[in-house]
């Protein structure tokens, strides 16, 4: 299996920015494993973290994003995986209750 991080990226909260980013994705063939979104500190800023797979492509994504109007900064951060497997324990509870 291959390594998974954490993109923490912090931008300006706006319609379409979620769009451009995940668009910078799609056009690369790079695939997102999983997406958290909140709104931050004022609602004028949000956190993404984005669960990727680790690969040679990964700073050069980093780059580009960083190059986004709406993207303020962008950071690899592997520690922050158990927050995906804790949100998928989660939801996998909250389905079988459903069932």
């Amino acid at each position: 299996m291959a390594k998974r991080t954490v993109l923490d990226i912090l931008v300006k909260n706006h319609a379409g920015v979620m769009a451009h980013i995940t668009g910078l994705f799609s056009r690369r063939a790079f695939n997102v494993e999983a997406i958290l979104c909140l709104p931050v500190a004022d609602g004028a800023t949000s956190r993404i973290w984005l669960l990727v797979n680790e690969d040679g492509r990964l700073e050069q994504m980093m780059r580009q994003m960083r190059k986004l109007q709406d993207v303020y900064e962008v950071a690899a951060c592997s520690e922050y995986t158990s927050v995906f497997s804790d949100l998928t324990s989660v939801m996998n509870t909250e389905m079988e209750t459903v069932e």
